[in-house]
């Protein structure tokens, strides 16, 4: 695996998403409009939002990222653009891993807006303002490597959105957004415990009220990013050579 070839293909896909205002619309204002929404929802209420908000910040970015990387990728391959870049010497963890850079750089700037939205003009509270940040990047990133490792199993872009449900809604009903994870059924809370998006909204409600990184934050922080690591490793390993 090379570094130059990984790098072309980050450049090469940057300047794709560059030229899509749609896709920058919907990565990176979208996320801040929704939280915006939300802030003026409970305009009567700032405790609903100081209290929300934070997990907000993970949970946004995380579904548009892969929603964003998972049908892009699927059109990359059904116009048979992934086909002829593996007929080069472009090897498939090099191209998986420049796709997830460049989503990747799509991710932080997202993250750093909506975050600067949130902290800024929404005037939420929180104690950790760079916890914060972190964890909504890493939350991003983590939609993108899920997307990216999803959409090798979607022959069409419609399939890519029908993963959406199967693989995000679960995690946003078990993450512990709607209703404290400790209180859920056994068996739920058994199956929220191997969802990485359950250790993001435990990371946020100890950010919003904690300075500095605790004991269990650090586990959060390993779990996300290895979870995150392992997807962009199996989609590697996913990547079909033919087109649909």
């Amino acid at each position: 695996m090379t570094r130059r070839r990984t790098l072309a293909t980050a450049r090469r896909v940057l300047q794709q998403l560059s030229h899509d205002r749609r896709s920058l619309a919907l990565m990176i204002v979208v996320p801040s409009v929704l939280l915006i929404l939300f802030k003026y929802v409970y305009s009567g209420n700032v405790l609903v939002f100081d209290r929300i908000a934070p997990q907000l910040l993970g949970i946004f970015p995380f579904i548009i990222m892969f929603l964003v990387t998972s049908v892009t990728m699927v059109r990359e391959r059904t116009s048979g653009t992934l086909e002829r870049l593996l007929t080069t010497p472009l090897q498939r963890g090099e191209l998986i891993l420049g796709y997830a850079l460049a989503f990747g750089v799509a991710a932080l700037v997202q993250s750093i807006v909506t975050s600067a939205i949130a902290l800024g003009p929404l005037q939420l509270s929180v104690r950790s303002i760079w916890i914060i940040g972190l964890f909504a990047v890493l939350d991003a990133l983590l939609g993108t490597a899920l997307g990216l490792l999803m959409s090798a199993f979607a022959k069409t872009e419609f399939q890519a959105v029908q993963f959406m449900p199967a693989v995000v809604l679960p995690q946003l009903l078990l993450c512990g957004l709607l209703n404290p994870r400790d209180q859920m059924a056994s068996v739920l809370r058994w199956i929220s415990n191997v969802l990485p998006l359950s250790y993001a909204t435990d990371a946020f409600n100890r950010a919003a009220g904690q300075v500095g990184l605790n004991g269990r934050m650090w586990l959060d922080l390993m779990v996300l990013t290895a979870s995150l690591a392992a997807a962009v490793c199996l989609a590697a390993l996913t990547l079909r050579r033919r087109t649909a």
